[in-house]
């Protein structure tokens, strides 16, 4: 009866079947990949149970926001290598820094905006997916971001967004790598 039922039905009750032998060791390899919202939040509470109550887990998982959340010791592997490991506190504090982050309205204007914004930056500025995002390691945050605006109004660029943040476990991968996870050349991290 269970082939009748969803890819996510099934993969829940694979989850299921895994859980009901209480495993010291639960290994997952991206676990909510098929799951809908709801049925993710109801796994993770119930996986977060398992390991308060001492079972050890090992994650692979593309969905960094949750490996940030859940775990306690992070693997970055990128081509079958480890590249990074830590805490999610450590990891970030290596990357240090701030981001300038932008999104141009016109992506034939990206070009030219990381020409005016590279030399505000600390580090590479990065390109992202869809060509109309960059990424800057900068630092000054509301002085890097005001002179990035000055910039990029002179030279007429017309932005969708702009902002400064806090280097995230993405950029953990991003950082050393130079491209984001999940893209063909690069591996999931684990967790």
């Amino acid at each position: 009866m269970a082939k009748t039922y969803s890819v996510g039905m099934r993969r829940l009750l694979d989850l299921v079947g895994a859980l009901v032998a209480d495993p010291p060791v639960l290994f997952l390899d991206e676990p909510p990949s098929s799951f809908d919202p709801g049925s993710r939040t109801d796994m993770w509470e119930v996986i977060q149970a398992l390991v308060a109550g001492g079972t050890s887990l090992l994650l692979t998982t593309q969905h960094i926001e949750e490996v940030d959340v859940l775990a306690n010791n992070i693997v970055v592997i990128d081509h079958g290598k480890v590249i990074a490991d830590g805490t999610s506190v450590e990891l970030k504090a290596q990357v240090g820094g701030e981001r300038l982050e932008i999104t141009v309205a016109d992506g034939t204007q990206m070009m030219a905006a990381r020409e005016r914004l590279e030399p505000l930056g600390v580090g590479k500025a990065i390109i992202g997916d869809h060509r109309r995002s960059l990424l800057i390691p900068v630092s000054g945050g509301a002085t890097a971001l005001t002179d990035a605006l000055r910039r990029l109004d002179v030279a007429q660029i017309v932005l969708g967004d702009v902002g400064i943040r806090r280097p995230t476990l993405d950029d953990v991968f991003l950082t050393p790598t130079g491209h984001l996870t999940g893209q063909p050349n690069g591996s999931p991290p684990a967790a």
